[in-house]
């Protein structure tokens, strides 16, 4: 789905090139044809070729794709969510970015959320 999300469309060929250590070529056509029956992927024809693109804008998919995270490992916390965030080591956050993020609480609280 990266794939797809950050190309918009390709070939099951062409998502297989973008995967680090990729799985065979039958596998991704697996994953891109069970992707399909879920509803998550939609294909065309291009000559031989099947040429596969999301059905759900990034943004929604980002959001229930979270929404899910959230509810699954932190019990529905966003707050528990943020601290496990915030607690990552990969994620040292500048000044500037811990300034949008107590913006975005400010306007949060002002909003009733």
């Amino acid at each position: 789905m990266d794939v797809l999300y950050r190309q918009g469309e390709a070939t099951a060929a062409e998502v297989q090139e973008q995967i680090a250590d990729p799985p065979s070529y039958s596998a991704v056509r697996a994953t891109l044809r069970i992707l399909e029956e879920k509803g998550h992927v939609t294909h065309r024809r291009d000559g031989r070729r099947y040429v596969f693109a999301p059905t759900v804008p990034h943004t929604k998919a980002r959001r229930s794709a979270l929404t899910r995270l959230v509810a699954t490992f932190f019990a529905g916390s966003a707050e528990q969510a943020v601290a496990a965030l915030l607690d990552m080591s990969a994620s040292r956050l500048t000044d500037e970015e811990l300034d949008r993020l107590a913006e975005r609480i400010d306007q949060a609280r002002k909003e009733g959320r």
